[in-house]
């Protein structure tokens, strides 16, 4: 199962507090949603596992993370590896960091390939729950970056 999101995200923070926060595996890490633990590998790795519930199904992910930063562009990308439940998946995401007035304004797109028993839930419960992380997980950077 093929899943693609593309958005936009108003920070309060200027954009070079953005761009070192987006750089720090240990502060990205910690603000995907129902995180159980990060360990950061070296500057630009680091692996997570996390809580995931679809439906009835609960259970954990582990994901590699790979920051890609490219400062010229001002742009983060990241590609995810990992699995659980018997399932595998692997995202790539990126996000491009423009000045807004006195904030930052996150220009992002992502897709994901789901195999296994979590891609045969089905694509609506599938969409509904992407959404809700990938929300969950802009609210947790703004909360991080205006404390």
């Amino acid at each position: 199962m093929n899943l693609q999101y593309e958005g936009r995200e108003d920070i309060p923070a200027d954009p070079a507090a953005v761009w070192a926060f987006v750089n720090d595996p240990e502060k990205v890490g910690h603000c995907l949603p129902e995180v159980i633990q990060v360990t950061v590998r070296d500057p630009t790795h680091f692996d997570a596992i996390v809580g995931v519930g679809l439906g009835p199904v609960r259970g954990k992910f582990t994901f590699k993370f790979e920051l890609q930063p490219d400062e010229t562009a001002r742009r983060m990308n990241m590609k995810i590896a990992g699995g659980g439940l018997g399932s595998a998946v692997d995202l790539t995401a990126g996000a491009e960091i423009v000045q807004a007035g006195p904030g930052t304004t996150l220009n992002w797109s992502g897709s994901a390939v789901m195999r296994g028993p979590v891609a045969a839930v089905g694509g609506r419960v599938l969409d509904a729950q992407a959404k809700k992380l990938i929300a969950q997980t802009f609210a947790n950077v703004r909360a991080k970056l205006s404390s």
